[in-house]
């Protein structure tokens, strides 16, 4: 062994030993960058508020803000948007910002393309993208909600099953599965414990992820409470059948994918063979612009465009 490494030159093993030095420094940096937070902070960020000493009160603010009496107006509420997809609900600094931008962008473009499209130009990247981006986040958080409720009943449904009552089941919930599910079943803990009954409380959960599968378990939770019977089973049950209409959703989205592509592709292809006729052959449309029927023409050309692109993604986006 000794004349092994005797015979072993000494630069190759001070390479080695820097390589390793090296890759365990970069391995134990990743580990540290990409470590979450400690177990009483990372669940959920209502546990994260406990931890910060807020209220039930607060919470409730600032988790399920108050909404209009009004159902049809929720969607052009900007508290509520902003906590539905899982933001702060300050409805004025998110305007500030937008406005301030805006006006930015503004005084940045009106020397280069004049005030109106400058205008035009701000108010579709700060204001109307902005608020794209809230919906798409809102939705994204929904989807969410959804996939995560089944393990959300199953829990629900053990705690039933081995002798603890609803509240302490909910709140098993709360503290034990991750965000968004468990801040929002936080929501109806605070909620109880403020004064709510289980079955409003439930119910006001369905009216903040107006869904189907939650609308469900707020009815199966009111009926429960009001005839009896065996909750944790109707709970297995009815996790069951969101995990059968999820599989569901996944097997239609994959069989109708290529329905969607073609969609896609001959929506875009008459905008992409318009694009590449101007710059190849600028005067196969230049030359006719000055006709009076070329701009009826063209506005009467996209609009049949648009609809037939309308027509053929109502036709291979299925909602079950």
């Amino acid at each position: 062994m000794a004349d092994l490494l005797s015979r072993i030159d000494p630069d190759i093993l001070l390479f080695i030993g820097i390589f390793m030095g090296v890759l365990l420094l970069v391995e134990g940096m990743r580990q540290f960058l990409s470590r979450r937070e400690t177990s009483t902070e990372a669940r959920s960020r209502r546990m994260r508020m406990i931890a910060a000493g807020t209220s039930q009160a607060e919470r409730i603010a600032i988790l399920a803000p108050k909404r209009h009496p009004n159902g049809s107006l929720r969607n052009f509420m900007l508290p509520a948007l902003l906590a539905e997809a899982g933001l702060p609900p300050r409805p004025g600094l998110f305007i500030s910002a937008a406005i301030l931008s805006a006006a930015f962008l503004v005084l940045v473009l009106t020397a280069v393309t004049g005030l109106f499209p400058a205008i035009a130009i701000a108010v579709a990247l700060c204001i109307l993208l902005p608020f794209l981006m809230l919906r798409a986040a809102r939705t994204k958080r929904r989807n969410m909600l959804v996939a995560q409720l089944p393990d959300a009943l199953d829990l629900m449904a053990r705690g039933l099953k081995a002798g603890h009552p609803l509240n302490t089941s909910i709140a098993t919930v709360a503290e034990t599965m991750p965000d968004p599910i468990g801040s929002e079943f936080g929501v109806i803990v605070d909620q109880v414990s403020y004064g709510d009954d289980v079955v409003t409380a439930v119910r006001k959960l369905s009216e903040r992820v107006p869904t189907e599968d939650f609308q469900y378990l707020a009815a199966s939770i009111s009926i429960q409470h009001g005839t009896g019977g065996n909750l944790g089973q109707v709970l297995s049950v009815l996790s069951q059948v969101i995990r059968g209409r999820a599989m569901m959703r996944r097997k239609i989205k994959a069989m109708s994918a290529e329905g969607r592509i073609s969609a896609f592709i001959l929506s875009a292809l008459p905008f992409l063979i318009f694009g590449l006729n101007s710059i190849i052959t600028p005067e196969y449309y230049g030359g006719v612009m000055d006709y009076p029927l070329f701009i009826p023409l063209a506005i009467a050309a996209v609009g049949l465009v648009l609809l037939n692109a309308l027509i053929l993604f109502k036709l291979v986006n299925f909602r079950i």
